[in-house]
């Protein structure tokens, strides 16, 4: 990803939002919190030790125990790939995978020793040859025994598996909605685990300030978040990623009343819905000028005054997962927004 890289596609401006992610609340002792953005997951603790080990998290229902920092981290998708860069602790990564497309800029020679594992989730033969002592999942669903491994199996194997808490699906544990404090709170618990908590307080830091020196759209514009699909668009909801960048971007999402993070809807919705504007995710697998062509191409949304207008913003699909590129993507709407 370009951080700086502008160009134009029609009336949009495709700005590539600059960092990256990861989720969940942090305790020492043996307090537990609830997840910042309404879920009680994720809560870690520390004896009262002046390491900070060891540290034991409840991670989507599956409790961790760290005696020590992990030293040699398989990191699954992007988000996780990219906090630990973050935090600077690219040196304990020895493999990647499924990443969804070269990281920021600023990430670039750090991340440039890094091996890439797989494309995909990679197989639990894959994970063990690399010899880790943590797998860092962005999904639940890369750590089953058809992709990196379950987790019980690498538990005993001597892998500890954690996975980024924005993730979590189970009740409880699932952000509901997730916030900006909760994907703040998941860097502070990446943090404790890593034994790098300034580290961490540094990037909430930077990244709150920088949050607070957006001033939102005041257009009082409605926007739909259009992700992927053909027959059927899939489309940001109520509670995820998606509806926390456009509330903060001062867009109202026209499915923030589906309970859920992602949902299905047929076109003939999305019509009916007519946003002012429409969010493209723009990926190498699903562009956001094939889906501009799309909306063209059909009739029903060809006619819709967004369309007709090319009334676009763009966001890259690292930063709708969340993690810390998910500033970057309400600056960039907001500026987008700005320039039309």
């Amino acid at each position: 990803m370009h951080t700086s890289t502008r160009h134009r596609t029609r009336a949009a401006l495709v700005i590539a939002p600059l960092a990256a992610a990861a989720s969940v609340a942090l305790l020492a002792g043996c307090a537990q919190t609830a997840n910042a953005g309404g879920a009680a997951a994720g809560a870690a603790e520390a004896e009262p030790a002046a390491s900070g080990f060891p540290v034991t998290v409840d991670n989507c229902g599956t409790e961790v125990t760290f005696e020590s920092a992990p030293e040699r981290v398989i990191t699954v998708k992007s988000s996780t790939l990219e906090l630990l860069l973050a935090l600077g602790l690219e040196d304990r990564v020895v493999g990647a995978a499924f990443t969804d497309g070269p990281v920021p800029d600023e990430y670039a020679d750090a991340a440039a020793g890094i091996e890439i594992l797989s494309d995909k989730v990679p197989s639990q033969e894959a994970t063990l040859a690399a010899e880790p002592d943590l797998v860092f999942a962005g999904w639940e669903s890369n750590l089953t025994a058809e992709g990196a491994g379950d987790r019980d199996t690498l538990e005993q194997l001597g892998v500890h598996t954690y996975v980024a808490p924005a993730a979590c699906k189970e009740e409880g544990y699932m952000p509901d909605p997730l916030t900006f404090d909760g994907v703040f709170a998941d860097f502070e618990e990446a943090g404790a685990i890593f034994g790098a908590t300034d580290a961490a307080a540094d990037l909430v830091a930077e990244q709150r300030a920088a949050l607070e020196a957006i001033e939102p759209n005041d257009e009082d514009l409605t926007a739909l978040w259009y992700s992927s699909g053909d027959d059927q668009p899939f489309v940001g909801a109520g509670i995820g990623a998606p509806q926390m960048i456009m509330d903060a971007a001062g867009l109202t999402n026209v499915v923030a009343d589906v309970h859920d993070t992602w949902t299905s809807l047929s076109w003939e919705a999305v019509v009916d819905a007519n946003p002012d504007v429409i969010v493209l995710v723009d990926a190498a697998w699903n562009t956001a000028e094939s889906k501009i062509e799309r909306l063209e191409a059909n009739p029903a949304t060809a006619a819709m005054p967004a369309v007709k207008a090319g009334r676009y913003v763009i966001v890259d699909f690292p930063s709708t997962e969340a993690g810390v590129r998910n500033v970057d993507a309400v600056a960039a709407i907001v500026e987008q927004l700005g320039a039309r």
